[in-house]
């Protein structure tokens, strides 16, 4: 399955070396080619309840990365914005502040960068990305400038080192999930998105949490928070049972990681401002809500809609005894529902914990969000607006995962009314 695999993953990086990008259709064939399997041979060890060999499953997962090395980035141009805020960060200081466009005509910019500069998108308004996040992009230009290879070979180091520590927190077979995983591979291998590498932090802080570390725990929750405001959702569900000066630990490092640049009259924030209030692009529940109210009014009540469910788990999660580890799979699932965006990406913070807490309806959004790359842009529809989607797409994706999620509830049921002991052992 591994070999069959792999020769999936080849291909797309042959495709995606190619010029132009990789036609939709055999892009969707090469995902089913080397997602579906992954889920026959997930079922395969547990139903018979067999260990999986935790050698193959690393070797493999390790292989289908380097074809992602080799193939390089498709159906993104984020990288540019990475490489562009390498430079600014190594150059002066800081990659805060001046939006890319105030360098278009600035000759003190080398060559090499001039072109990455060229292909960085939105180059009117400030880079979006957090301080964390901006240090993996430091040490790629300074490894080496202009290189998203650099980049992406970073990042699948973080992605190897999350598989690792999944294996400390779930049955190998729940890790092959993960590890095999097409949307993981295609968003960080092949295309470097550093949101592969707060998750991976998030991780470790769990594993230091379990372990009663909460000292490290707090730092580098700490550290995935300045990654990506993702990671602030979860920290106060993980530093459950910590004491105060954990707390206030966790938040000294967040603090520290802003400082330097708050200090310099910048950061992400102001960009993160524009990102919530005027984008959006795949959502689920916005899109239906901003139909009857002002987009404005629509954010707002799914914000407390959020805010309701999140206090509403925080609470049982706080009353019990055990205070394991935290639903992240729900949270950020729910989180992801009422956003305003749904990038593909987004779903690396979900799904280490859907292989902990292995769903149906999370595997399938880890197919189906792929789905939203049927754009104008991608489709070469020149009558649509380059990230317009079609509605049948965006109708397809969110009922295969309504279809997932149905399925679970099921599958719930069944398992509550006493049914066949093979089905309660899943």
């Amino acid at each position: 399955m591994g070999l069959w695999c792999l020769l999936g993953y080849a291909a797309l990086a042959v495709l995606a070396r190619q010029s132009g990008e990789p036609p939709l259709p055999a892009f969707f064939l090469l995902v089913a080619w080397t997602g579906l399997p992954v889920f026959a041979l997930f079922l395969y060890f547990r139903r018979r309840d067999i260990p999986l060999p935790v050698g193959r499953l690393i070797f493999w997962a390790v292989a289908f990365r380097l074809c992602g090395l080799a193939g390089g980035p498709f159906y993104e141009d984020d990288f540019y914005r990475y490489l562009w805020d390498g430079y600014r960060f190594a150059t002066t200081g800081t990659p805060y502040g001046a939006a890319p466009e105030a360098f278009f005509i600035d000759p003190g910019v080398p060559p090499a960068m001039q072109s990455v500069l060229d292909g960085v998108n939105y180059p009117e308004l400030p880079t979006i990305y957090a301080p964390v996040a901006q240090l993996i992009f430091l040490v790629g230009y300074w490894l080496q400038p202009g290189s998203v290879a650099v980049l992406q070979a970073i990042l699948i180091a973080f992605d190897l080192a999350a598989v690792a520590l999944l294996l400390r927190l779930a049955p190998a077979r729940n890790v092959l999930l993960y590890a095999w995983c097409p949307l993981v591979i295609k968003e960080i291998a092949f295309t470097a998105h550093p949101d592969g590498a707060g998750a991976c932090l998030l991780l470790a802080a769990m594993v230091l949490a379990r372990e009663r570390r909460w000292r490290f725990a707090a730092v580098v929750l700490g550290l995935a928070a300045g990654t990506k405001a993702f990671g602030l959702v979860l920290a106060p569900l993980v530093l459950a049972g910590a004491r105060v000066r954990h707390w206030l630990l966790f938040a000294g490092t967040l603090a520290a990681v802003y400082a330097p640049f708050l200090l310099r009259g910048a950061s992400d924030l102001a960009s993160l401002q524009v990102f919530a209030g005027e984008w959006e692009f795949n959502s689920a529940l916005f899109a239906v809500l901003q139909t009857v109210m002002p987009p404005f009014g629509a954010r707002f009540a799914l914000g407390l809609a959020f805010a309701a469910f999140w206090g509403w788990y925080a609470v049982n999660h706080y009353r019990s005894p055990a205070r394991g580890i935290p639903r992240g799979d729900w949270i950020f699932g729910a989180l992801l529902v009422v956003s305003p965006v749904i990038n593909p990406w987004y779903l690396l913070w979900l799904l280490p914990f859907a292989a902990i807490f292995p769903g149906v309806w999370a595997w399938t959004a880890s197919l189906a969000v792929l789905l939203s790359y049927i754009t104008g842009l991608n489709l070469q529809d020149y009558e649509m607006h380059p990230y317009a989607q079609p509605p049948w797409a965006r109708g397809l994706e969110f009922g295969l995962i309504a279809v997932g999620l149905g399925c679970d509830i099921i599958r719930r049921r069944w398992r509550g009314r006493g049914g066949p002991a093979g089905a309660a052992s899943g």
